[in-house]
């Protein structure tokens, strides 16, 4: 699938509706091959490109992770309203007005799956769905399949979207239970879980298979990195290729099975605590050559790759089978301060790689305070976005390509620093906290 905007409104720091745009803008970079090779072209009559890479900037507090996070509050929803009674909670409105408070959040994505174009979105508050609609393109015009008002379908089409249609003639007209189930589920979500919700279905999953990181050093990335090394040898290579090219200096990476009557009496007490007696538990082991005075290397050494190794390290780690399935499997990525704990040099290389021939159908979306990647040479202006709080305290965004008169061969990086975009931080004077006088 393809995101081409992600909208959002209403939610923590974003007041109004913002809209992430990931479909190419009709401009020249400064090198043929940036517009080439950072593009996607799209196989459709709408005549749409979508960006390979979006890079969001702006100061710290100013809502760069909250655009991260509205990604995981839509997704969750879509994937969990119907079994999971409390996932409106994530729904959290801007609180700084009282315009907005009690209002709902909005969230809307334009995706396109199997070469057709979709518009789902809706709104909710923590206990009520109170809008949802979908949208199809199957030809030349776009057609509403549902629309929703609170706990009433007031549209429908019953041709290219015969299964909701089958699902509201299942329910008693005479009755109350011709409610959407739970005014807390979703319409398209419920409809997945029918045999007959196909097209439900599939596209749940298609927005489900968005990768979405939020947060690192959660077991549950280092679990799947380390279950990832046991699929195959072919992924497993992947892995140790994406460390080897890191420049980290390891030969192997291996999971095995311990249990707790396996590990050493001095072992550490944090360890222990994380096994369960009738369970085992993979632990991962690290091989790095060993040299002799020579500077010659004839052994290897064995290391606790989760005590020895470097948090770069195992970020780069935990990333690799993400980056590995997007790539592959042409699914959207999105990371959340993708440049913390990595060299420069690393990040601007896994943008590369995004930004690339081999890189056939997957987006990388990710927010940085990495001003290294702000180059022509890189990107392009509309792959380049901002966010900025105004005084209020609500959160913007906007993209560089919306700024006039931008050359080309202008050096991004430096017309950020020197606030020519916005979206940096205004500092005091830091000097001023150093209190060389005696406070007795």
């Amino acid at each position: 699938m393809k995101i081409q905007e992600f909208s959002f409104g209403n939610f923590k720091s974003f007041k109004d509706i913002q809209t992430l745009n990931l479909s190419a803008a009709k401009i020249k970079s400064k090198k043929e091959n940036i517009d080439r090779n950072n593009i996607i072209e799209g196989n459709n009559n709408d005549d749409v490109s979508f960006l390979k890479s979006k890079a969001i900037y702006g100061a710290n507090a100013s809502g760069k992770s909250n655009i991260i996070k509205a990604f995981v509050s839509f997704i969750r929803i879509v994937k969990t309203s119907v079994k999971d009674e409390k996932v409106l909670n994530f729904t959290e409105p801007f609180r700084l007005s009282t315009e907005t408070e009690n209002e709902p959040t909005f969230f809307q994505i334009i995706f396109w799956y199997k070469n057709i174009k979709y518009r789902y979105g809706f709104e909710a508050d923590d206990e009520n769905i109170t809008a949802e609609w979908l949208y199809g393109k199957p030809k030349d015009r776009e057609l509403p399949f549902f629309i929703r008002d609170n706990q009433d379908i007031i549209e429908l089409d019953k041709t290219n979207y015969s299964e909701g249609n089958k699902l509201l003639s299942l329910l008693d007209d005479d009755s109350d239970e011709n409610e959407i189930f739970r005014n807390n589920s979703l319409f398209l979500s419920t409809l997945a879980t029918f045999g007959f919700g196909k097209l439900s279905k599939q596209l749940i999953d298609s927005l489900a298979s968005i990768f979405v990181i939020s947060g690192l050093g959660h077991k549950g990335m280092y679990r799947y990195a380390g279950d990832f090394l046991n699929d195959d040898d072919k992924k497993k290579k992947y892995i140790l290729d994406f460390l080897k090219y890191g420049d980290i200096g390891i030969e192997d990476v291996n999971a095995i099975e311990i249990s707790l009557d396996d590990l050493p009496k001095d072992v550490d007490e944090e360890i222990r605590k994380d096994f369960d007696n009738k369970k085992k538990r993979k632990l991962l082991i690290s091989t790095r050559k060993k040299f002799d005075k020579n500077l010659v290397s004839n052994e290897t050494e064995l290391f606790d790759f989760g005590d020895h190794e470097s948090e770069g390290t195992q970020k780069l780690f935990e990333l690799s089978p993400f980056i590995y399935d997007a790539l592959k499997s042409r699914r959207p990525i999105i990371i959340d301060e993708f440049d913390a704990r990595f060299h420069p040099l690393l990040t601007r290389r896994i943008v590369e790689l995004f930004n690339s021939n081999e890189n056939t159908g997957s987006q990388l979306i990710f927010t940085t305070h990495d001003t290294n990647l702000l180059s022509s040479d890189l990107l392009r202006r509309d792959q380049i976005e901002f966010v900025e709080k105004d005084k209020y305290g609500a959160s913007h965004l906007y993209s560089l390509v919306q700024f006039k008169g931008i050359r080309n061969t202008a050096s991004f990086e430096k017309d950020y620093i020197q606030g020519k975009y916005g979206a940096i931080p205004f500092l005091g004077d830091f000097s001023k906290l150093i209190n060389t006088e005696d406070d007795a």
